[in-house]
């Protein structure tokens, strides 16, 4: 079974948009929050040093609401490991009543942090190595620090 990654968050004033719902954007920044929090955790501190992890795509149900006040729990693994410099982590958020509010698929690019540019995981890392249970790459580099992956 894959490593799992879980945490919560309680929607705040300004989470909420103008439909009185936790905004689409902000279900964004809780995904990439998540998906750092999972990495810094389960990642070995040379890799934390190498690498940074990029997302590519996104794909994501919005299935209920969230209001102010109410908090989510967020849930993360990883079913399967890279796929040359890419792999999908999947994402549920659950509200107290137990169901899911939002379901996501995303898929991350490998990038060495020393040159900026996307590679293959690396043969000899243990993230290629270690069984699918220990692959939690995570970290968005914002748009201005100039790397662009290829289409």
């Amino acid at each position: 079974m894959p490593s799992t990654y879980t945490t919560q968050f309680t929607a705040g004033p300004g989470h909420i948009d103008i439909l009185g719902h936790v905004n689409n954007a902000v279900w964004v920044q809780w995904m990439e929050q998540v998906a750092t929090e999972h990495w810094t955790r389960d990642a070995a501190p040379e890799h934390l040093d190498a690498y940074v992890w990029v997302v590519t795509r996104h794909e994501i149900d919005y299935r209920g609401n969230v209001r102010e006040g109410e908090t989510v729990t967020a849930r993360t693994w990883i079913p399967q490991g890279p796929r040359g410099a890419r792999f999908d982590r999947h994402m549920e958020f659950t509200g107290p009543d137990g169901k899911v509010k939002v379901a996501a698929k995303s898929t991350w690019a490998i990038i060495d942090r020393e040159t900026g540019r996307i590679l293959r995981v690396p043969p000899k890392s243990r993230l290629a190595s270690s069984p699918p249970d220990r692959l939690q790459p995570m970290s968005v580099i914002p748009a201005q620090a100039g790397i662009h992956l290829p289409a």
